[in-house]
């Protein structure tokens, strides 16, 4: 019998989006925000712009990539990416979880695409990049946010490629080392790893894509909200602070309070380490567990981000999927009624389980108080 641990969290926020604000977030940091000013004011364009410049200067988006901020989230990022620059030529569509099989239906059944190839995985594994064409464009998310598995690296993309690479990044982005080079377009939200406000996405097109939008005209209308390009140029104004629709400067300015914490730890390297020291705990932890272990099938590949873990004990694996999942949203449950850990609950598309997030404004510290209880939990619902 596990004792019920005395120890809690000092911030129990484990959500994997919108994910925990920075430590010592509180509502005065948006005291400084425009609100009831136009986001077109010369005052609040420039907010907007040091949001872009900031978020380039960290991540080190190579010179000549343009960055913006776009409607909808990492979600309108993406489909303004996938209407806007596919169809000219065939593409290769990669998924290995919930996001990225979403790309693939809008590929294949919205935009209808007929020289399209699936190359599909498990949960837990990822596709034979080996198989890749690089003559076709290729989308694919860089972390699986409802998997835990992401690409170890890019070294898998040539730079003579002839097609575009367009990259779901939101829950890579500030977290994980990227090599910009190898992506031609690279989209996030800022509710993920920065722990921003939702409904507002990024996104990062390389010179290639800009030649690309500049040259090509898909053979499908395209909502306002989509239209990079004006006269057959790229709209320069969408990447140096003139958004294409109303942002919300409340927003504008939580994203920038994230970055200036960023910046104010060290920057990108500090980033990295945090949410590796947090994916680190829960290794060290799960290693010497018998009940609990990656979602991710190799090390290699496991997210520092969105660390998906699955049951494994042989008593829970005997129950049909429906009581497993049950199980385990019993776990979820008891600890968010002790308030020690919030939603932290497997994706609703996933295979049951935990997800942990572990990005980097969580404290290791609140980590290793959670996983404790979890043991406790675990023991919980056994006789439930």
């Amino acid at each position: 019998m596990i004792m019920k641990p005395t120890t809690k969290p000092t911030r129990p926020f484990f959500s994997s989006g919108p994910c925990s604000k920075r430590p010592g977030w509180s509502l005065d940091a948006l005291d400084g925000a425009l609100v009831g000013r136009s986001h077109r004011a010369k005052a609040a364009k420039a907010r907007i712009q040091e949001v872009i410049e900031k978020s380039k200067s960290i991540l080190g988006i190579p010179e000549g990539y343009v960055c913006g901020i776009v409607p909808a989230s990492d979600t309108g990022a993406v489909e303004m990416a996938m209407w806007s620059l596919l169809g000219a030529r065939g593409v290769d569509m990669l998924a290995w979880e919930s996001f990225g099989s979403g790309w693939v239906t809008d590929v294949i059944k919205q935009l209808q695409l007929e020289n399209a190839r699936k190359l599909l995985a498990d949960y837990g594994q990822l596709p034979d990049f080996s198989e890749v064409d690089f003559n076709n464009d290729v989308v694919f998310t860089y972390n699986g946010t409802t998997s835990g598995v992401k690409v170890p690296n890019l070294d898998w993309i040539p730079d003579d490629r002839a097609g575009l690479t367009i990259c779901d990044a939101t829950s890579a982005v500030f977290a994980m080392d990227i090599d910009y080079s190898k992506l031609d377009v690279v989209t996030w939200s800022w509710q993920k790893v920065m722990g921003g406000e939702a409904a507002h996405g990024m996104i990062v097109l390389s010179p290639r894509a800009i030649e690309r939008l500049e040259s090509y005209t898909p053979a499908w209308p395209l909502p306002k909200i989509f239209r990079m390009t004006k006269g057959g140029k790229l709209i320069d104004g969408i990447f140096e602070g003139a958004t294409i629709n109303t942002v919300s400067m409340l927003c504008v300015e939580d994203a920038l309070d994230g970055l200036k914490w960023a910046e104010g730890i060290g920057g990108l390297p500090a980033l990295l380490e945090r949410s590796n020291a947090n994916l680190k705990a829960i290794a060290d932890w799960a290693e010497t567990r018998d009940w609990i272990d990656f979602l991710a099938e190799d090390p290699a590949t496991r997210s520092n981000t969105s660390i998906c873990l699955k049951i494994t004990a042989d008593w829970y694996q005997a129950l049909p999927e429906e009581e497993q999942a049950a199980k385990a949203k019993q776990i979820v449950s008891l600890l968010d009624n002790e308030g020690v850990g919030y939603d932290f609950g497997s994706y609703r598309d996933a295979p049951a389980g935990i997800r942990i997030w572990g990005g980097a404004t969580v404290e290791t510290a609140d980590i290793e108080a959670l996983l404790p209880w979890l043991d406790w939990a675990f023991e919980e619902i056994k006789s439930t």
